[in-house]
């Protein structure tokens, strides 16, 4: 090829690549609002914790944190990887209580809810909190056994500052 043949072949490359490279930065000016989206839509997927705190032991030793979560609209009730009770309960419950320091045993279980079976005696777990319940009447979270009527353990809830718990 002659050198003129070459200019002009370098010359419809340069243009048949503008149209390509100005669609490359319409479509990196677009990015930015694409990124901010997913970050917001990550953000509102992420738990925000509404009250949390410490397990003590009540009739047999109870250890680990608990806290309760807002994610996606909805409350739950989460008990960390440090969690341990004893084994000896045979129909353990995690109850919410309205009082700091519930008693050894319930003669009205009125003011508690019920949120089901203890799923294991060590380790994290979750449990999901019903619309209809008012956390800020709720103080504590129970270990508790219903065939012996006993509380295992409980930790106290303290609020956290920046979240709303209702």
């Amino acid at each position: 090829m002659k050198l003129n043949q070459w200019l002009l072949f370098g010359t419809t490359l340069l243009i048949g690549t503008a149209p390509i490279s100005s669609y490359a930065t319409e479509l990196l000016t677009n990015l930015p609002s694409q990124t901010t989206s997913s970050v917001e839509l990550v953000a509102q997927n992420r738990a925000v914790a509404l009250k949390s705190g410490t397990f003590v032991a009540a009739e047999k030793p109870t250890t680990g944190a608990v806290r309760i979560v807002r994610e996606n609209g909805q409350r739950f009730l989460e008990i960390d990887g440090a969690f341990s009770t004893s084994d000896q309960g045979p129909d353990l419950h995690v109850l919410l209580d309205t009082v700091e320091k519930p008693p050894q045993s319930y003669q009205n279980q009125g003011r508690v809810i019920n949120l089901g079976r203890l799923r294991s005696y060590t380790g994290a777990q979750r449990y999901p909190i019903p619309d209809t319940v008012n956390l800020n009447s709720f103080k504590s979270v129970v270990i508790w056994c219903r065939m012996a009527n006993a509380t295992f353990g409980y930790a106290p809830l303290r609020s956290n500052s920046t979240a709303s718990a209702k």
